[in-house]
């Protein structure tokens, strides 16, 4: 089981770019940047949600369990 990141397809539909996220919620450049390759082990709570607020989407949304 692994959980996949869903952040790099949100961000591709919307044109972002991995340092527009990162000034617009304010996370560090390196975090989204792990959450965008999919290579992050640990996320803290808040980056979780200011990402969910950020790209207006739920949890599940952007998180998924992958068997």
């Amino acid at each position: 089981v692994v959980i996949k990141c869903h952040l790099s397809r949100f961000m591709g539909e919307q044109k972002l770019k991995i340092s527009d996220v990162a000034r617009e919620t304010g996370l560090n450049r390196n975090t989204v940047t792990l959450l965008y390759q999919e290579t992050a082990t640990r996320v803290d709570l808040d980056a979780i949600e200011r990402l969910c607020r950020f790209l207006n989407v739920e949890i599940g949304e952007l998180f998924e369990l992958v068997d």
